[in-house]
């Protein structure tokens, strides 16, 4: 199965316990939103997923297309399709975003192969056009003094560029005007397929105005409480998340 899986995963960082038996499914050609309050674990969902070496899976499992995630480092997840969009985005000193793409790509090819220079810019040039940045970018260092916009631009180029099989979009709305939020969704937008699964954590509703997810999920206290469709977004704006916490039960759909 075509699907990046976590099975009643357990996470702590310095012995406090964040995920409680989390059991979640995002299979390829759909986008999966993961909204909740602050503390409730999606960031630290994220980083595991990723690799982060400071959280300790404690239970359960990951698995990617039915590999164990778990027992890659984060380079080898990357190299096997994983991406992750970062909150807050690290800013390179003295290393251009044309530079870092370019190494990124080259890293997955065999060895001895080279990256060819003219395809290169041309499909970077491609991918800058749908995000409404201007060439000159290249010439910058990475997300050195950016604005949020910009980073969140930046850091959808390199998921455009790499075609990764799988997306953590880790609070891709953070900070972002409205004008900047539409041109981030109309990138993201303009790379979903049927090669490609989305897990986009967020906190707001107002995101899945631009990018409408499939499902729905709500986690609360290391654990999801409800899953639904687009439409249990709003009711969550309405609503508010202790409504979704009253009473709720892990839910049957995965």
């Amino acid at each position: 199965m075509k699907e990046l899986n976590t099975d009643k995963l357990r996470i702590a960082i310095a012995d406090q316990e964040i995920v409680r038996g989390l059991t979640l499914r995002v299979p390829r050609g759909e986008v999966h939103a993961l909204m909740g309050p602050n503390g409730s674990g999606k960031s630290t969902l994220a980083k595991v997923l990723a690799g982060h070496p400071d959280y300790q899976v404690t239970g359960g499992k990951i698995t990617m297309d039915g590999e164990d995630l778990l027992e890659l480092e984060p380079d080898e997840r990357a190299r096997r399709g994983l991406f992750m969009a970062f909150q807050y985005p690290s800013e390179i000193p003295g290393v251009t975003i044309a530079n870092f793409l370019r190494a990124a790509l080259q890293s997955r090819l065999p060895e001895g192969e080279e990256l060819e220079a003219t395809d290169y810019y041309a499909k970077l040039y491609e991918k800058m056009e749908l995000l409404g940045m201007d060439r000159s970018f290249t010439s910058r260092a990475v997300n050195e003094g950016f604005s949020g916009g910009e980073k969140k631009r930046t850091e959808i180029l390199q998921l455009a560029m790499l075609e990764p099989k799988y997306a953590v979009l880790d609070e891709t709305d953070s900070g972002l005007d409205i004008d900047a939020l539409k041109t981030v969704a109309h990138g993201v937008n303009s790379l979903r397929g049927p090669n490609l699964g989305i897990l986009l954590i967020t906190h707001y509703q107002r995101l899945l105005n631009y990018i409408v997810p499939d499902h729905v999920h709500v986690m609360v206290a290391g654990r999801i409480v409800r899953s639904g469709r687009k439409e249990l977004a709003l009711e969550l704006e309405e609503r508010g998340y202790d409504w979704a916490r009253d009473g709720a039960v892990e839910p049957a759909f995965r």
